[in-house]
């Protein structure tokens, strides 16, 4: 495993993705027409009660976010395997900047835009998280908290019944994960009101300092 590599896997870094991705889904519900655009199942859900409604124009207002966040695991394997031996920049570099410039991107595109916008964030969404799944070597999600809050109850049972501080250790690395997702979330809400879509910027200065952190030697 490279430096980079090590570094992409610490709390810190895991922290800061986590809080851009409690940021999106506030800023998509509150400022982008009531939708969470992070996490794919409530779409294909939506997808299945239009087509029982036969209502087929319906069905593609949420295949379209989908499509873009399975473009996105495309684009971030591509990235990954581009880049993997690159000496001056680290291919999950590469990654944060397409999510920044995508997210950058979102700011200017008017409330009457609010499907492009929503689609742009599942694409970056699934780019993030694709390219940012271990810390410490545990799998974890930024962009979404049910595989988080399963995986941290489930180490604080382990804890319980074997008294391996290791076990308690991950669990509250998870919840500190899920406590960042919620922070984001909250600097979402507050942020969006005060300026509305183009709060987006927000998450991209977010972005980059996590760029500048897996530049760094070590933490």
């Amino acid at each position: 495993m490279t430096r980079r590599e090590n570094i992409s896997e610490t709390l810190l870094v895991g922290a800061l993705l986590a809080v851009v991705g409690g940021f999106l889904d506030a800023y998509t519900y509150l400022c982008r027409g009531g939708v969470f655009a992070n996490a794919q199942t409530g779409n294909i859900v939506l997808v299945g009660v239009r087509l029982a409604q036969s209502n087929f124009a319906g069905c593609l207002y949420y295949l379209a976010p989908m499509v873009a966040f399975a473009a996105g695991i495309f684009i971030a394997e591509d990235i990954r395997q581009r880049y993997q031996k690159h000496d001056k920049i680290h291919w999950q570099q590469v990654v944060i900047v397409f999510e920044a410039l995508a997210l950058a991107a979102i700011a200017f595109i008017p409330q009457s835009g609010d499907m492009a916008a929503n689609v742009l964030v599942s694409f970056v969404c699934s780019l993030q998280v694709q390219s940012f799944r271990k810390i410490h070597g545990n799998a974890y999600a930024t962009t979404m908290c049910t595989g988080n809050l399963r995986s941290a109850t489930e180490c604080l049972q382990a804890f319980g019944r074997t008294k391996n501080t290791a076990d308690f250790k991950n669990s509250l690395r998870y919840y500190s994960v899920i406590a960042f997702f919620m922070l984001g979330a909250a600097a979402g809400a507050l942020l969006t009101r005060i300026f509305g879509i183009r709060s987006i910027f927000f998450a991209c200065a977010v972005l980059l300092a996590v760029f500048i952190l897996l530049f760094v030697e070590k933490l």
